[in-house]
């Protein structure tokens, strides 16, 4: 498609009535209803017919992250487009398919036994207005591959932009094979809508990348679960490491998308004998730090609530945006701020989602590791380190026992970008499969054969 056609398309699309956008339904069962006549349908399928409607998808997606990136950005009012257009393009380009269905086998005297991964059935996936479309198509292209069909549920915040993107995958999917509405949404997410999807009877499998409270939802509906939970990932960087680089490293993480990725560094904990030279080597990247108490008050004022909580307008904000707020003259373009404080000030103990990330000092390695350990809060989600030391390096890792640990690289290196491994927007900290591909939304089978299929 041209540009001209994909306005016309997103145009067309915005002004059509709800009921008549293929894959968004109002009623619960019936979009339950046709995901699983769907899903009938789609089991017939081989696996090479699956990757098929995976790589259509991809190519029916490409030409629109642009388009997608916009009307997220401006939906949710949130982040930025030009690292919204890179998020997509990871979820589209790095998303493993059916590759991802792993077989063991097992042979011997007695014979022979195989396990392999089969679909769920039906599967109800909440997603966040953080990462909503990167999320929706990361997580249909894991559970298509592993056979499954969906019924998405995105945010408030992005609801528009979320049916535009199913409808979209829905295209694909019916051109490829002649299946309609294996993957559909709804026009109505309230709790009270999500809970009932959730405990349908005909849902096999919860996966949410949303919030705490919607969590706790899915963990009562006695169905299996995947489940992302909160983060607050911390970066400790000590005197042996690449000063330079870890700069850099750090704050291309913390303000990609203006700090609104789960996995993004949210707090820097420095060695006292670097903190110095390594501050100036943030301020080369773009930094606006603050080191005097009259900043840090009014930043403080403008960000958190008098409750301690975060203040929800400034999320996803810029930090030139949130610097005006805050009366901070400050007249270039910065990408990030990073306030020097404390290790319980609100900016270090809340997740703030938004580019401002507290700086600690501490004297030495084994108090950083310490400091670094009480900041993630136990949430074991994602933490970073840069150090020249393979000795703290492996310590740090065994002490933190985060889900994406990553050394001396940024944060987003931990979901494949600029990174090896492939990508995944939820990350299921509270379930522990860590970073999900397909072979986790898929039941895991195990079929045994007497006496057969042993050739030493």
């Amino acid at each position: 498609m041209n540009t001209a056609q994909i306005g016309e398309l997103v145009k067309k699309y915005l002004t059509c009535s709800d009921m008549v956008r293929s894959g968004v339904f109002r009623s619960v069962n019936d979009a339950v209803a046709v995901a699983q006549g769907a899903y009938t349908q789609y089991s017939r399928l081989t696996l090479n017919e699956r990757q098929e409607v995976i790589d259509a998808i991809k190519e029916e997606l490409l030409p629109l992250v642009n388009v997608i990136a916009e009307m997220t950005a401006e939906e949710t009012g949130m982040g930025n487009v030009e690292d919204k257009v890179k998020k997509l393009l990871l979820a589209i380009r790095k998303t493993p398919g059916v590759e991802d269905l792993i077989t063991e086998v097992k042979t011997g005297d007695s014979g022979m036994t195989l396990c392999e991964l089969s679909s769920y059935g039906v599967v109800c996936a909440v997603h966040p207005c953080t990462n909503p479309c990167a999320t929706l198509i990361n997580n249909t292209i894991g559970l298509l591959a592993a056979g499954n069909a969906v019924v998405h549920v995105p945010h408030p915040r992005a609801i528009k932009v979320s049916q535009f993107v199913t409808e979209m995958i829905n295209v694909a999917i019916r051109d490829t094979c002649g299946i309609d509405n294996l993957v559909v949404t709804l026009g109505d997410t309230s709790m009270a809508v999500t809970r009932e999807l959730m405990t349908h009877p005909d849902i096999s499998m919860v996966v949410t990348t949303g919030g705490s409270g919607v969590l706790r939802e899915a963990l009562a509906s006695g169905k299996k679960v995947i489940g992302a939970g909160p983060g607050n990932p911390t970066a400790i960087v000590d005197e042996t490491a690449d000063l330079k680089r870890a700069a850099r490293d750090i704050v291309e993480g913390a303000s990609f998308d203006n700090n609104v990725m789960c996995i993004s560094e949210k707090s820097i904990v420095v060695v006292a004998a670097a903190a110095d030279e390594f501050v100036e080597e943030l301020k080369k990247n773009n930094v606006y730090y603050i080191h005097n108490e009259e900043e840090m008050l009014k930043l403080t004022s403008v960000t958190v609530t008098q409750d301690m909580g975060i203040n929800k307008a400034f999320e996803g904000k810029s930090a030139n945006e949130i610097l005006k707020a805050a009366k901070i003259p400050c007249s270039e373009t910065v990408r990030l701020i990073v306030v020097d404080t404390i290790q319980h000030h609100p900016f270090v103990t809340l997740e703030m989602l938004m580019p401002v990330v507290p700086l600690v000092r501490v004297g030495d390695f084994d108090e950083a590791l310490e400091t670094a350990f009480e900041i993630e809060q136990g949430f074991r989600h994602t933490a970073t380190i840069h150090s020249q030391s393979i000795e703290r390096l492996n310590r740090a890792a065994k002490k933190m026992q985060t889900s994406v640990f990553v050394k001396n690289g940024s944060s987003l290196a931990g979901i494949g970008y600029n990174g090896e491994g492939d990508t995944s927007f939820t990350i299921a900290t509270i379930t522990g499969e860590g970073t999900t591909t397909a072979r986790h939304f898929a039941r895991r089978r195990r079929c045994t054969l007497m006496d057969a299929f042993t050739i030493r």
